[in-house]
């Protein structure tokens, strides 16, 4: 059985691999990152509970209920997704995690001093596509306790031009790839905004909008992709400290939503 998901109208299509991205294309043309070339080695992820590095602070986090492991943007990423649902044009994944369970870190030891993660608290985290005509939808579903605090952050790379002539758009800003290029690792914050343009040199140009997220880092060491990414908080500029004090506290049903359109 194939472990692709393929979403399909006359214009578009999909192709999901285990809850990953991996392709979407209209009228013929790839708009995703392509694994296996120069860049980055996925095509999309989530960062939860945490976005950014926590080695700064240890791989700690300090919670109500103690004290977490976490490596960079967080656990969920290691963890694998369930496909619950799907048909033509929507899919649906889903993945649980039991407070205080040890999850592989696979930045360890090469990267990384923790061997091991966890989070003292349940959650279940469902990731929902759905495409209608050159439209495609994530919405992310997360279920905890009342207060778990959390960041949330989505990790979308998008294929380029190979140029370095693509520029982005947000409200009367301008940011060209010499600007993302310059942020480095911390990315290139783009904040209190709900929508982004990626202004394409060899395709039609491409819009994120979101809802919950609030605002955008943006990163990329090469010119033929770029990672545009929806975050709920910006940590990398500032000395805060991984704790609940600097993070958001689930309602208990939270909801974000990511829209890819092509213009």
């Amino acid at each position: 059985m194939s472990s692709i998901t393929v979403l399909k109208n006359e214009t578009s299509m999909v192709s999901i691999e285990k809850g990953e991205l991996i392709s979407f294309k209209v009228n013929e043309e790839e708009y995703i990152h392509q694994k296996g070339n120069k860049g980055w080695r996925n095509s999309d992820d989530e960062m939860f509970p945490v976005i950014g590095p926590t080695s700064k602070n240890n791989f700690r986090v300090h919670t109500k209920n103690g004290e977490a492991i976490q490596d960079q943007h967080g656990l969920l990423r290691e963890m694998d997704y369930t496909l619950i649902s799907s048909d033509k044009t929507s899919a649906s994944f889903l993945k649980k995690y039991t407070k205080n369970t040890k999850i592989k870190n696979s930045k360890f030891p090469e990267k990384s001093t923790e061997e091991l993660l966890f989070w003292p608290f349940d959650f279940s985290f469902e990731k929902h596509f759905t495409l209608k005509d050159d439209v495609l939808t994530i919405k992310f579903m997360m279920n905890s306790d009342k207060g778990m605090p959390f960041m949330l952050g989505y990790h979308p790379a998008f294929l380029l031009s190979d140029t370095g002539k693509e520029t982005l758009i947000s409200g009367d800003q301008k940011i060209t790839l010499s600007d993302v290029y310059k942020a480095g690792s911390n990315a290139f914050p783009v904040l209190n905004t709900d929508k982004i343009i990626l202004k394409n040199i060899d395709k039609s140009d491409l819009e994120i909008t979101t809802q919950g997220f609030d605002n955008f880092m943006m990163w990329t060491e090469v010119d033929n992709m770029l990672c545009i990414e929806p975050i709920t908080q910006y940590t990398s500029y500032t000395d805060q400290n991984f704790s609940e004090e600097n993070m958001r506290l689930s309602a208990g049903k939270n909801e974000f939503l990511v829209q890819i359109k092509i213009l």
